[in-house]
């Protein structure tokens, strides 16, 4: 009875991540609450700026297992949804993509173009933008996620952005006193 019972709760837990994760017809996974824009990188940026927001841009590929993991581990922690939801704007791009992105400085290209412009080598890979103001100092990136991060690394990096951390520290020293700061509060980051 205690194998059935074991049993019967696996399958619900691997059906219910499943199902939130659905797969859309370019074989991307997909979340609900990702932006749906026209993908003018510098409107998308305003319009995120006006929210209070920053923009996040996702870069993944069809059969990407890296790609399945964040979305079937990572964007299923309510905590850190939450947290990315309130405070970025999301935008999937296709590492192979044919639909239009217009680049920060207004140049049309392919997903795929971009993703090359912007030396994006594997997924999944997230892209911080600047906020309007760094663009018109220069910036076009202010920080990246190269790659598969567990919840807590990812849920740091976005923290990491939307406190402006980049500005005076690499994601290193940031981790660093965030886990510092966990142990003299006594609590124990739940790393893997």
């Amino acid at each position: 009875m205690r194998r059935l019972l074991t049993a019967v709760i696996v399958l619900l837990a691997v059906s219910g991540a499943a199902r939130a994760a659905t797969v859309g017809e370019d074989g991307l996974h997909k979340q609900p609450w990702f932006a749906e824009t026209f993908l003018i990188l510098a409107e998308d940026m305003a319009e995120a700026a006006a929210q209070g927001k920053r923009v996040a841009v996702i870069f993944e590929q069809k059969g990407c297992p890296y790609c399945r993991e964040m979305h079937t581990v990572n964007f299923q922690v309510p905590e850190l949804t939450d947290f990315v939801k309130a405070n970025f704007v999301v935008l999937q791009l296709n590492l192979w993509g044919s639909r239009e992105v217009t680049d920060l400085d207004g140049k049309a290209m392919e997903e795929r173009d971009l993703a090359r412009r912007w030396r994006v080598n594997f997924t999944p890979t997230i892209v911080f933008l600047p906020t309007p103001e760094e663009m018109k100092a220069g910036e076009t990136e202010v920080a990246r996620m190269p790659g598969y991060f567990k919840p807590f690394h990812f849920r740091s990096m976005f923290e990491y952005v939307k406190a402006g951390a980049y500005k005076d520290q690499p994601f290193q020293r940031f981790l660093q006193h965030k886990f510092e700061e966990m142990e003299k509060a006594g609590q124990k980051p739940k790393v893997w």
